[in-house]
């Protein structure tokens, strides 16, 4: 029979040691603000519920320094079924766990950064060729808990992970209200009558966009082929990653996330997915937001059906640019695609000089 408390807590030593590697990779306020919700995962406190600060303090202080073990630790294999499979064979493992009601993930996010989960199975479905599981009750879970993942052909979509980043989300925005367009989208769900009912509809609703844009992720994967992943792997922490990987999440969304949203008239996931359109996307992709506050303003939608149409074609085209330029220059291709997707300003015309003065 499986021993729950013993694969428990070797996933999430694995945890542990994920983020001891990887801590560093955020800015001091994202890894304070993540910190603050772990402590609440670990800890079982309600959302609504203030944080203690000192004993949030001394938890860090402690987080730290188990980190600082854990360091150079190597990653531990998962007990199942009288044998140790490697936390990475999620196929294998949820072959022993999906028929006693759980589901697992180990797989690898931004900056190369091992994500592993364990949790209960909510729910499977089978959508357009891939299999998704739909979790809710978390039981191991890193620094960075990605409410959904495509690994091959599965769709992982962590409900507790959903929740906890639309609750991030929310705090962001009563911190700064500065953000009309999430003021539109929390108001599609009247937070300020019932707090906990509204979480629960935006948590159903945005379940339903990851899983959108998953599927729009496998799409361009297969448009795009495998030598796509060996190029983050090559372009692994730089600035060049961060590009390649907004330029397919862009094409991924275009493809899947925005036509669905458009056709089904979902107001409110379009409008908290335009309310995050943030940091590379924006930079590389402004029109987007034109197109979106056109019809936000307005309420004419065509604009934003014309630049998912367009978006498509532009963003497929992008990426065969960059893998071009991959295959050409392999590991010395990331200054090149750097310039493609943001060129160098032209240098300003030098001034003539001075005619000389007559005496």
């Amino acid at each position: 029979m499986l021993n729950l408390g013993q694969l428990v807590n070797t996933v999430q030593k694995n945890c542990h040691i994920s983020d001891a590697r990887h801590a560093g990779d955020f800015t001091l306020c994202i890894f304070l603000l993540k910190m603050r919700e772990f402590y609440r995962w670990e800890h079982d406190i309600p959302f609504a519920h203030n944080l203690p600060k000192d004993e949030v303090g001394e938890w860090l202080q402690e987080r730290e320094g188990m980190w600082s073990d854990l360091e150079s630790s190597s990653f531990e294999s998962l007990p199942l079924d009288g044998r140790t499979l490697d936390p990475f064979d999620a196929e294998t493992v949820n072959r022993e766990l999906i028929p006693q009601g759980y589901v697992y993930s180990g797989g690898y996010g931004r900056f190369s950064k091992p994500h592993f989960f364990l949790g209960t199975l909510l729910k499977k479905e089978q959508r357009a060729g891939y299999t998704v599981y739909i979790s809710s009750c978390e039981y191991a879970r890193d620094l960075e808990a990605p409410p959904a993942m495509l690994q091959g052909k599965t769709i992982y979509v962590r409900q507790e992970s959903v929740r906890r980043f639309l609750w991030e989300k929310i705090e962001e925005w009563r911190w700064n209200r500065k953000n009309e367009t999430m003021e539109r989208a929390l108001a599609c769900y009247a937070f300020e009558i019932d707090m906990n009912s509204a979480l629960e509809r935006m948590t159903e609703n945005e379940t339903e966009a990851m899983i959108l844009h998953e599927l729009g992720e496998g799409l361009a994967g297969e448009k795009l082929g495998p030598d796509w992943q060996k190029m983050l792997a090559t372009f692994s922490r730089s600035k060049a990653e961060i590009m390649v990987r907004a330029v397919r999440d862009i094409l991924a969304d275009c493809l899947s996330t925005l036509p669905r949203l458009l056709a089904s008239n979902n107001a409110a996931s379009l409008h908290f997915y335009f309310a995050n359109f943030t940091g590379m996307r924006k930079h590389l992709y402004p029109e987007a937001l034109e197109a979106y506050r056109h019809w936000a303003t307005a309420g004419d939608r065509q604009a934003l059906s014309v630049m998912v149409e367009s978006g498509q074609r532009r963003w497929l085209e992008t990426a065969h640019a960059i893998m071009s330029l991959y295959r050409e220059n392999g590991e010395q291709a990331s200054t090149a695609i750097e310039n493609l997707l943001e060129p160098e300003p032209e240098s300003p015309l030098s001034c003539p000089p001075k005619a000389a003065s007559t005496p």
